[in-house]
């Protein structure tokens, strides 16, 4: 009974703050995807900059360099994506990937307490991936625009 009486009471307030609401909620989806893309798009950035010693560092940690230009496009192109609101929930889904994967291979030392954060903050992001791709990208997005 008492979610009936919520249910009536929610549809009777008032349309401006719902509004509010909803543009408050669509802004912070847009800042929350910016916020990760940055992470991303910056850090393919770096690795076209710092080319070789990104190769190297993947090189000592026994994967090939050829797999170098592989993780600059899914940063670079999955940040962009993700700034668009393009393909969000697919794109979401192959980033968290990206991102176990990537913890798994280069912080998997967990008797280092320093690599046991780097891990857990790749699982932690892996998550906020996963809250995206549920939820997909808010109606600031090229998702949302497709959708109308």
């Amino acid at each position: 009974m008492s979610t009936t009486v919520f249910a009536a009471q929610s549809s009777n307030a008032p349309t401006a703050s719902r509004t509010a609401s909803n543009r408050l909620g669509d802004g912070a989806e847009l800042l929350g995807r910016i916020m990760l893309a940055a992470l991303f798009a910056l850090s393919g950035l770096g690795k076209i900059s710092a080319y070789a010693a990104t190769a190297g560092y993947m090189a000592a940690a026994g994967l090939p360099g050829a797999l170098l230009p592989l993780a600059i496009i899914a940063e670079i192109g999955g940040g962009l994506a993700l700034i668009l609101g393009w393909k969000t929930r697919a794109v979401a889904v192959l980033l968290a990937g990206f991102t176990l994967l990537t913890g798994l291979l280069f912080h998997a030392n967990l008797g280092d307490q320093m690599q046991m954060i780097m891990f857990m903050k790749n699982l932690a992001i892996a998550g906020a991936f996963l809250i995206l791709a549920a939820r997909g990208a808010g109606s600031y997005s090229l998702d949302a625009r497709a959708a109308r």
